[in-house]
């Protein structure tokens, strides 16, 4: 679901529970279905307001919001304060024009756990640039997993990052060595570098290992970094991969 449609529900879900807060009539298979929804969806699912998750019914949701206030203005301002973090969120746009090209990539994999560590990594951008690091890495190394096993392909699954991507690579023909054009072979060269890279960082500065007595953590602008090259890296092999599924 893309953002802009996210945001349409988020709000329909807002509309929906403040007309029923003031004497609207609201069927209960339509709470139910925006609440299943979004509690499911990752983006959101942490900024909504506590008492979606606890009230799993417009019944349950009565019993609280009459408590929370005893007048229409009232539930209409409480309703739209709780609603504010995950709007703002949405409105904000914290994803880049990157990120849905890459989201759209990766959900072709048909891999829930691949698309749950992409969302994880945006989510812990800002607010978890250790976390966002270690995340990113894990993506990677998902990604290449899951293409070996679409390909049938054996690999030592407690393999480091460099190692995996080598092989999914080498199965892919993206390996240097497998072009004569200059170009192609530093392109492909400098993507090895950055795998590299991004498992080097991964191991120095996520929350991955404890740390000693002087440590370095990333700010926000390196996790950005780090999550922005592996979601552009993984969405190559993609669609790589998908190339040559089709070509096949």
């Amino acid at each position: 679901m893309k953002d802009e449609e996210l945001l349409e529900e988020v709000e329909a879900f807002q509309k929906l529970l403040i007309d029923y807060s003031t004497g609207g009539d609201v069927e209960g298979k339509e709470y139910k279905r925006l609440r299943r929804d979004l509690l499911s969806n990752p983006k959101v699912k942490d900024e909504l307001p506590e008492f979606i998750q606890n009230c799993r019914s417009l019944r349950q949701f009565w019993s609280f919001i009459k408590s929370e206030s005893g007048n229409y203005e009232g539930r209409r301002r409480f309703i739209w304060s709780e609603f504010a973090p995950v709007l703002n969120k949405l409105e904000g746009g914290l994803e880049s024009p990157a990120d849905d090209p890459i989201t759209e990539a990766l959900a072709s994999l048909d891999a829930g756990h691949v698309d749950r560590i992409w969302h994880k990594a945006l989510e812990r951008k800002e607010k978890d640039p250790e976390g966002a690091v270690t995340a990113a890495r894990t993506l990677l190394e998902s990604v290449c997993k899951t293409i070996l096993d679409e390909m049938e392909i054996d690999y030592d699954d407690k393999a480091d990052l460099p190692k995996l991507y080598h092989q999914t690579a080498d199965e892919l023909n993206l390996a240097p060595g497998q072009y004569s054009e200059e170009l192609f072979r530093k392109i492909l060269g400098n993507c090895q570098s950055v795998v590299g890279t991004l498992g080097a960082i991964r191991n120095a500065h996520s929350d991955a290992h404890g740390d000693g007595k002087a440590s370095y953590k990333p700010a926000s602008r390196h996790a950005e970094l780090a999550v922005n090259l592996a979601g552009s890296m993984a969405m190559f092999l993609v669609r790589t991969w998908e190339n040559a599924s089709e070509s096949a």
